[in-house]
């Protein structure tokens, strides 16, 4: 803790992650693991897709948020209730299912797309509030400045300004390009869960310095009972990483396919209403 009551929260752990090939056009890996609800509450998954075009077709969900992150190529979205657009590097878009949405994302014809995939789990309260869709572009996001710094904010807040994305459960992301020898120090509320995603370089992150580098994850530890807390991030080269955090939800979590809801009979409902034409 320092002077202005600020907590330092340390890195609690480091993941290196493998990619597997599901097809001839489709790798991906895990960087935040399903089915371990309660440690990354409110994140449900992440995935980091390499992929052309054909690898997902029309799909539904219900009872999340999908937060996806355009690293290079141009990505085509569709939704039933919204209509379509492109993804551009840097760009992002939040996806709001709610009670139920059909979406399909796809890789521009000829393109080989790098991208993330959050899925952000929903309050039982909001789990069937009708849905949205809201484009982050990279050019309209709100940007930081620095001493070898450069953050742009998504989601949240960061310095004294707010993003001006609607969230359900509070979530700050923040896209960090640094370079060799730049420090930041991004202030989270004490009760945030999160992580950092390393895109290229490497660096020393936390108070206890740990060491990361491309293609790792490293979860933050908690800030005991502080109200403001601070994640040191050093580069020890030319360094971009993704920092993810958010208000735990604490709820009951049953994920079934594309669908997340608290109960049982609310996935089999989900189910049946998708089957019906509901969604």
């Amino acid at each position: 803790m320092d002077k202005k009551g600020v907590f330092s929260r340390d890195i609690k752990n480091v993941r290196t992650l493998g990619f597997q090939k599901n097809s001839d056009i489709h790798t991906m890996a895990w960087v935040v693991e399903p089915g371990d609800w309660k440690e990354h509450d409110p994140f449900l998954l992440m995935a980091h897709d390499h992929m052309r075009s054909g690898v997902f077709g029309i799909h539904p969900h219900r009872g999340i948020e999908t937060v996806t992150f355009l690293i290079d190529g141009h990505l085509n979205h569709y939704d039933s209730k919204h209509g379509e657009g492109v993804l551009y590097p840097g760009d992002a878009q939040w996806m709001t299912a709610g009670q139920g949405v059909q979406h399909n994302e796809d890789a521009a014809e000829g393109e080989m797309v790098s991208l993330l995939q959050l899925w952000v789990n929903l309050p039982a309260k909001s789990k069937m509030m009708p849905s949205r869709y809201q484009d982050l572009r990279k050019k309209d996001m709100l940007t930081f400045e620095g001493e070898g710094a450069h953050i742009r904010l998504f989601s949240g807040s960061y310095g004294n300004k707010t993003a001006e994305t609607k969230n359900v459960a509070p979530i700050t992301m923040l896209e960090i390009n640094m370079e060799e020898g730049a420090v930041v120090s991004p202030k989270l509320p004490g009760s945030y869960n999160g992580f950092l995603y390393i895109l290229e370089g490497e660096g020393e992150f936390g108070a206890n310095q740990i060491a990361g580098r491309q293609g790792q994850v490293l979860w933050m530890a908690g800030a005991q009972d502080a109200e403001v807390s601070e994640m040191k991030i050093e580069a020890h080269s030319r360094m971009r990483v993704m920092l993810y955090a958010g208000e735990p939800i604490g709820e009951p979590v049953v994920a079934r396919g594309p669908f997340v809801m608290n109960t049982e009979a609310e996935i089999i409902q989900a189910f049946d209403d998708y089957r019906n034409g509901k969604f």
